[in-house]
């Protein structure tokens, strides 16, 4: 197979050393962008997908990887060197390990992860790996696996928790474990998570279930906020810890006789929005500056060469400059987003 990078102008110009840096107009700087690769999933989990994923009619197809490749070397211009690999399940994409390969070698990205719900990694872990991937979070709902299959629709928790250990075993250092918050659903796990945590050096991030445009009467029977869980580490000795360059929205806890780490992702929370350090970008190339967002601004059109860098750069440092103080969340309003899948969650 020939290789990506000899498909795309050689002329295209090398981000290395001409950012400035990208920032809005409330001086929140951004390094971290989360790509979507496709909005389609094969877990039905019940606060995203409870039905299984449906292609809309007329939808556009998703970037190929050349268009990825010019994508990424603007915000790499723009100083962005975090880049996470999202879905709906990113590796659904027959070329994922082709495109990871070549965002990793795009100047100027230092750190390559992705996000997935573990469909397959035991076998797949180290051509993740190969590609470049140095950083995995894995969607895990349940420690108990009835419930996992209640959650996700599959009965893959044994093979999801293998994926863990196969991906230290190919080098991958840095995973973490998503956890979504579910009152009456998961909600009595909490102990068990912090016990699993405790034994492993991994990091564990709980997440506040969010309201989407699908989903407000599971929202309302399930939403339970995040300071449940904060209040729960502090009973038990559990400290907050310094926050990371590059690290994403969650609030990290750290115990001296724990191994592993917990986060705390709580986006209903006062002042979430303030340190925000990253942008979206969608399967089809619409570009989110929120998640909750009342939409994308289609940025494919500029996708076309490699020659329309300049003007793509100057494209996405105007739009940062707009984006919104805060979502609209505690109101009610989740902006254009029907589900978490549809642009990487």
């Amino acid at each position: 197979m020939d290789r990506l990078a000899d498909r795309i102008d050689a002329k295209a110009p090398d981000p290395v050393g001409q950012s400035t840096g990208l920032s809005d107009a409330l001086g929140r700087r951004f390094e971290y962008l989360r790509l979507s690769l496709t909005d389609m999933c094969n877990f039905r989990c019940t606060y995203c997908l409870p039905d299984g994923y449906r292609k809309a009619k007329g939808a556009p197809s998703n970037l190929s990887p050349e268009e990825i490749v010019r994508l990424v070397r603007a915000f790499a211009t723009l100083g962005l060197w975090k880049i996470r690999l999202t879905g709906g399940e990113p590796t659904l994409r027959k070329e994922f390990n082709e495109i990871a390969g070549a965002v990793s070698n795009v100047p100027g990205i230092r750190r390559l992860a992705m996000t997935t719900n573990g469909y397959r990694l035991p076998e797949r872990a180290q051509n993740f790996y190969d590609a470049g991937i140095r950083a995995i979070n894995i969607s895990i709902d349940s420690l108990d696996a009835a419930k996992f299959k209640q959650i996700t629709g599959h009965a893959r928790l044994e093979e999801v928790l293998d994926g863990i250990e196969a991906a230290r075993a190919a080098g991958i250092e840095n995973i973490k474990i998503n956890t979504v918050l579910m009152r009456d659903l998961n909600h009595m796990e909490i102990d068990d998570f912090l016990e699993f945590v405790a034994a492993r050096d991994i990091s564990l991030r709980f997440i506040e279930v969010m309201r989407t445009n699908d989903n407000p009467g599971f929202f309302k029977s399930h939403h339970l906020p995040g300071e449940n869980v904060t209040d729960r580490l502090e009973q038990l000795g559990w400290t907050r810890l310094p926050r990371v360059s590059g690290a994403g929205p969650a609030v990290e806890y750290g115990h001296a006789d724990a191994k592993g780490r917990i986060g705390i992702i709580a986006p209903y929370s006062k002042d979430f929005c303030a340190s925000c350090n990253r942008l979206r970008v969608s399967a089809t190339g619409k570009f989110h500056l929120c998640l909750f967002g009342d939409g994308g601004i289609d940025l494919r059109p500029l996708l076309v060469s490699d020659h329309q860098q300049d003007e793509l750069v100057a494209r996405i440092t105007a739009l940062t400059m707009t984006k919104a103080p805060s979502h609209l969340l505690q109101q009610g309003n989740s902006g254009a987003t029907p589900h978490l899948a549809s642009i990487g969650g």
